[in-house]
């Protein structure tokens, strides 16, 4: 199913690293609505332009992904991008596939760091399921290593340009993160990874981090079965970390406020992508909180012990760094006071993460 409409751009909203929020009038209908142009995809619109919109998204009511998306400025093209270097198409095969220049491909001043490199040298990677969790996961490492480095590699589980993301153009911008590597058919970070785990190595020989978190980009899909989730992701990316020597830290998705019972105490999510799919083990983090929950978390988690070190992790502090993100925590329209839990379970991640660096980490 997809939904098409023209429309006319009244205007410009606002804007964040490569993305324009905009407010276009459409052909046939009574009000405006918000659209999204990505200008490297599509060019720079200009109030009075006529764009060409998707509105698949607002046709089926989704939450995260709920903008029209311009596709086409059809009367006044961008100009041809420039020949460079760079051979990594990502969107492939799409109308709006685009070539990037890829940190791990031949032409990049990287590729030599990269031709080579095997190690993370025990580099500690915070893996999660939802995009939601990356500020506090930065959070919970702030409040115990201010000066850490932390490096964000998304993977191509939710939206695919960076760009959509106001949670990484904040944190950029509040130097909180030293950078974003997109991977697989993500594009937009700071660097372009074939996969994961270039991405990953990406991460620490290029980006310097001392610490990196992996989620999937913005939104997520899930058909409440117990294989059919963009999550599954997660297992795997525990799995890259541990073969490149790195030190996986696994970040439950938690609730006591999401009303669906999956999802309740240990989602099914991480249950599933820590407990079937990550091979190799790792410190799977439960962050202290108060009863009945911590003994319904003791319980949920109880399987993932065969394989992983479950660690209890203090969370006195971690309100207060939560409290000082520059972003706004939203998860599924909760949140931070809404579902607590679920952010104090990615901070205390977080945390466990720092206490992982060496006390004289300095890069």
């Amino acid at each position: 199913m997809i939904t098409w409409r023209r429309g006319t751009v009244l205007h410009i909203r606002r804007e964040w690293r490569g993305a324009m929020e905009l407010t276009v009038r459409q052909e046939d209908a009574a009000e405006p609505v918000r659209a999204l142009a990505y200008p490297e995809l599509v060019g720079r619109p200009d109030v009075g332009d006529t764009v060409l919109l998707n509105t698949t998204a607002q046709s089926l009511g989704l939450g995260t992904g709920g903008y029209a998306f311009v596709v086409a400025l059809p009367d006044r093209l961008p100009a041809d991008a420039p020949a460079g270097p760079g051979h990594l198409v990502k969107g492939r095969y799409t109308p709006l596939q685009t070539v990037v220049l890829g940190a791990d491909e031949q032409d990049s001043p990287h590729h030599d760091v990269l031709r080579d490199a095997d190690d993370l040298d025990a580099m500690p990677v915070v893996v999660a399921d939802l995009h939601s969790a990356l500020p506090a996961v930065c959070a919970g490492v702030r409040a115990a290593r201010p000066g850490a480095r932390i490096a964000y590699v998304m993977t191509d589980g939710g939206a695919l340009p960076a760009w959509f993301s106001m949670t990484v153009a904040a944190l950029r911008d509040a130097d909180w993160l030293v950078g974003t590597v997109t991977t697989g058919q993500a594009m937009g970070g700071d660097l372009e990874a074939v996969t994961v785990h270039t991405g990953l190595l990406a991460a620490r020989h290029i980006l310097r981090a001392d610490i990196a978190v992996v989620t999937q980009g913005p939104g997520n899909l899930g058909t409440d079965t117990r294989w059919g989730f963009s999550g599954v992701a997660a297992g795997e990316a525990v799995n890259a970390v541990a073969a490149l020597g790195g030190r996986p830290v696994a970040a439950l998705r938690i609730s006591d406020a999401d009303p669906r019972e999956r999802h309740q105490g240990v989602s099914h999510h991480s249950l599933t992508a820590y407990g079937r799919v990550a091979l190799a083990p790792a410190d799977v983090v439960l962050p202290a909180v108060g009863e009945p929950l911590a003994s319904r978390l003791a319980a949920d988690a109880a399987p993932l012990r065969a394989r992983h070190n479950v660690v209890t992790v203090p969370t006195d502090g971690l309100d207060a760094a939560l409290r000082a993100a520059p972003v706004r925590l939203s998860t599924m329209g909760r949140g931070l006071d809404q579902d607590h839990a679920h952010f104090l379970s990615s901070a205390a991640a977080g945390r466990h993460a720092a206490s992982l660096l060496p006390p004289d980490t300095q890069r």
